[in-house]
């Protein structure tokens, strides 16, 4: 009687086995199928659902950074014009060349 158990106790191993790799091939199948039909669509359900997630500023908020935007670029456009006219001058005293 041990030895019907031991060999009844494979069989449901192997039909277990096999219902398992059945399975992971259908589900790889499915993948697939998923992959070449609703690769798009899928992609443009999650952007829409990050886009729920976003919060949005208020007015107030996007214009004050839109301030502090314009005001950077100023201030770092002065700043690289003033360090471009001084290494200009600079070469200018040092080669004694003009620009024309």
């Amino acid at each position: 009687m041990a030895n019907n158990n031991k060999g009844g106790n494979n069989k449901a191993k192997a039909d277990l086995a096999k219902q398992t790799a059945q399975s992971t091939a259908r589900k790889q199948s499915q993948n697939k199928q998923d992959k070449k039909n609703g690769g798009i669509i899928a992609y443009l359900r999650g952007v829409r659902q990050e886009f729920r997630k976003v919060v949005w500023p208020t007015r107030e908020e996007l214009t004050t950074d839109t301030i502090v935007v314009i005001g950077c670029v100023l201030f770092f456009a002065l700043a690289f014009w003033l360090v471009d006219t001084g290494f200009l001058a600079a070469l200018k005293g040092i080669l004694g060349i003009t620009l024309s």
